[in-house]
């Protein structure tokens, strides 16, 4: 028996039967036909299984159990019709190679950060974070009510993906330096570990930027390999023990001033799910994006607090000097993204004019507030 075209046959057949029809069915298959029983009962139940692929360390706190998290709650939002399996970081490919095993069919899903795919469009960091750029409720309003997703829709199916925004990581740190950094001439030949425009940024000042996978960076780091590096924030960097090779821990950096995280499916796959399973998705995409952001911002303050406290932690910022320079070079990266073509174009105008938005209401809601809370602090 030809037993691809008799698979094929019950998958034609099972399209008219009810739920309960797919106990009899596998029950009247012959032993030899048992595999192919079991694949007509699957697509009679609905129920499948997928790959997410992350660029995260396994069980990394927020960035790896945020993604773990977002999959549990398909799973149960969907009642088990669909069962995301996790593979971290190098499980099933490298941490830089998800986006490309995901568009390429070889996983399901991928959970990362969009900048990390700039060398396949260079639009891509306006969906994470570009250098003085938005904010994470500010970018949360341009994707969600001002036309963002419908961008990133364009571009991602550009490479067979759809993605959507599932976890942000807020405000990052400057970063850790091995020596201070008080003048512009301290960038010069400065082994940075920074990727996306940021990179570009530092690179104009004089630095030498690198991409690094997060579970690359300490070992660079404690080697020598790099003079300093960003990762997240004090959350993240307690828990990668930065703090025990340099002390010199740089805050809020220009760089990604709230950092978007996503998970994009591979759109063969997203187009595949029925309308109402499309909507789960998303729903649990959202809930993660917000429940990401809210932790981060809890445990950021105890981290920070830990740091300084208990592990001698030098808490710096840049001078004004060099923060105008990074703000003025800003600007120049992300306009000259914008000319390199039409889409980049019209992405980098419709961000700009969200991130307007954003800063006109903020200076006369939360900004006003937050400076009101410092000038009267509570005794």
């Amino acid at each position: 028996m030809n037993s691809k075209k008799n698979s094929i046959s019950r998958r034609g057949l099972v399209k008219g039967l009810g739920l309960a029809g797919a106990a009899s069915l596998v029950a009247a298959c012959s032993k030899q036909e048992a595999s192919d029983c079991k694949e007509s009962a699957a697509v009679l139940t609905g129920k499948r299984t997928l790959k997410l692929v992350t660029t995260w360390p396994k069980n990394f706190p927020g960035l790896g159990t945020g993604p773990q998290r977002f999959a549990d709650r398909v799973t149960e939002m969907t009642e088990g019709r669909i069962t995301i399996k996790l593979y971290a970081a190098g499980e099933l490919v490298g941490a830089l190679g998800a986006f490309d095993a995901v568009s390429q069919g070889k996983a399901d899903l991928y959970h990362g950060a969009e900048y990390y795919w700039q060398g396949k469009a260079p639009a891509f960091p306006f969906f994470t974070a570009v250098p003085m750029g938005m904010t994470t409720n500010e970018l949360n309003a341009w994707i969600y009510y001002g036309g963002g997703q419908e961008l990133w829709d364009e571009l991602s199916a550009r490479f067979n993906v759809k993605a959507l925004l599932c976890g942000n990581t807020g405000t990052q740190m400057g970063g850790w330096f091995r020596n201070e950094i008080n003048s512009i001439d301290d960038f010069q030949g400065l082994k940075i570990r920074m990727p996306g425009l940021g990179g570009e940024v530092f690179r104009r000042l004089g630095a030498t930027p690198v991409t690094k996978a997060g579970g690359e960076i300490f070992q660079a780091l404690s080697q020598g390999n790099i003079d300093a590096t960003e990762w997240v924030g004090p959350w993240n960097d307690l828990a990668f023990g930065f703090h025990s090779i340099v002390k010199n821990y740089y805050t809020s950096g220009i760089h990604e001033p709230g950092a978007a995280l996503a998970v994009g499916f591979n759109k063969e796959i997203w187009d595949s799910f029925s309308k109402t399973d499309q909507a789960m998705i998303k729903a649990a995409a959202a809930e993660e994006n917000s429940m990401m952001y809210a932790e981060y911002n809890a445990q950021n303050a105890r981290a920070l607090r830990t740091l300084v406290n208990e592990h001698g932690v030098k808490l710096l910022q840049f001078p004004d000097d060099i923060r105008q320079r990074l703000a003025e070079e800003s600007y120049k990266v992300i306009e000259e993204v914008s000319q390199t073509d039409d889409l980049s174009k019209r992405i980098y105008d419709s961000y700009r004019s969200a991130k307007s938005d954003g800063m006109y209401w903020g200076e006369f809601a939360e900004d006003y507030f937050t400076q009101s809370r410092r000038d009267f602090p509570e005794k």
